[in-house]
């Protein structure tokens, strides 16, 4: 089948590799029709995390038809049309039982193999993915394909940032990043029932995208984002704020902006080794920081069901969808931050 694989730093190949195979009986193999490209696929393809075996398959956003299950596949099985997580999960041990999925003790990140050991991904033809009839979920009839896909990880992760980031009815919240997870956030912090949202970037084509869904932009090159959030508080600070960027600075804007009493929830994935907050300001100001790798499995079946709501609005962010043979050049163009180029959805 063909694939797009990782050879390097900021090198990528489109490449036939092997078919995947069932290894377990709980394991099936679907046909991927739609898969993405994550900004989190960007820290392995510049080097941000480090261990990914040369070859390993790209991509922990698979959708499309199951046509092989095992024997003991009793829910998903050929035929059904199905969307996963980015992380699989068994569905009974102690985290999944609490909702905690993305920390189940077998479950694996797509796209990630490290010395032989692991999971390719789904930026293929074809993926298996384990513990299929916990891990996968049917697409509802109706659902555009391309929206369906982002319930397995950014549309269930901005889901995530609100709840972590405890946004209620009539809270400003602001959201420090408008890339595909902010652009999201902006939608469930609406959601989840805040008054305003304030949205901070520095790319007018974002910040035109966050104004769309209904949020207040702010170019922080450009603008004053406390002065904006003085503006719509009274001078008293944001309720809460939602970090989808994952680099210090974010999190130090993100902590400036709140009230006293505030709440961080952190969506992006750090790699600094020390968080740019001191216990003694969170002390002092009473702010609360929450992050994690988003449960997305636990989010699924609700933001599916946000999507079927939303699927006109959500649809608009998506920027680009390819053949699964034009996604090399895709991954070089979204990494570059060209404009107009948001979510990229590859159709195999």
């Amino acid at each position: 089948m063909k694939a797009i694989t990782f050879q390097g730093i900021e090198q990528l190949a489109y490449e036939d590799v092997p078919d995947p195979q069932l290894v377990e009986d709980t394991d099936v193999i679907v046909r991927v029709t739609a898969t993405g490209i994550c900004g989190s696929d960007l820290h392995p393809y510049f080097g941000r995390e480090l261990g990914l075996d040369l070859g390993t398959v790209m991509g922990h956003e698979p959708l499309g038809e199951v046509v092989q299950a095992g024997s003991a596949v009793r829910v998903h099985t050929a035929g059904a049309k199905v969307v996963a997580p980015f992380t699989t999960n068994c569905g009974d041990c102690f985290y999944c039982r609490r909702g905690l999925t993305a920390r189940c003790r077998v479950g694996q990140l797509f796209g990630w193999v490290e010395g032989g050991q692991g999971l390719h991904g789904g930026q293929a033809e074809y993926v298996r993915v384990p513990h299929a009839d916990a891990t996968l979920v049917a697409v509802p009839e109706g659902l555009d394909e391309a929206v369906a896909l982002l319930s397995g990880d950014i549309l269930s992760t901005a889901s995530f940032g609100a709840d972590i980031a405890q946004v209620s009815d009539g809270d400003t919240v602001v959201v420090i990043g408008c890339g595909p997870v902010g652009l999201l956030a902006v939608l469930t912090a609406f959601d989840r029932g805040a008054r305003a949202v304030i949205a901070v970037d520095r790319v007018a084509s974002r910040l035109q995208a966050a104004e769309a869904f209904g949020a207040v932009p702010v170019n922080f090159d450009t603008g004053h984002p406390r002065t904006t959030v003085d503006e719509h508080t009274d001078g008293w600070g944001a309720d809460a704020a939602i970090e989808a960027v994952g680099n210090e600075s974010a999190t130090r804007l993100a902590a400036d902006l709140l009230r006293h009493g505030g709440r961080i929830g952190a969506l992006g994935v750090h790699t600094e080794p020390h968080l740019a907050l001191s216990p003694g300001e969170l002390y002092d100001r009473n702010v609360s920081y929450a992050a994690g790798r988003c449960p997305a499995r636990h989010y699924m079946p609700a933001s599916l069901d946000l999507a079927l709501r939303e699927q006109d609005k959500i649809a608009t962010m998506i920027s680009h969808r390819l053949p699964l043979s034009e996604g090399v050049d895709a991954y070089t163009r979204f990494a570059g931050r060209e404009p107009g180029w948001n979510k990229v959805v590859l159709l195999p």
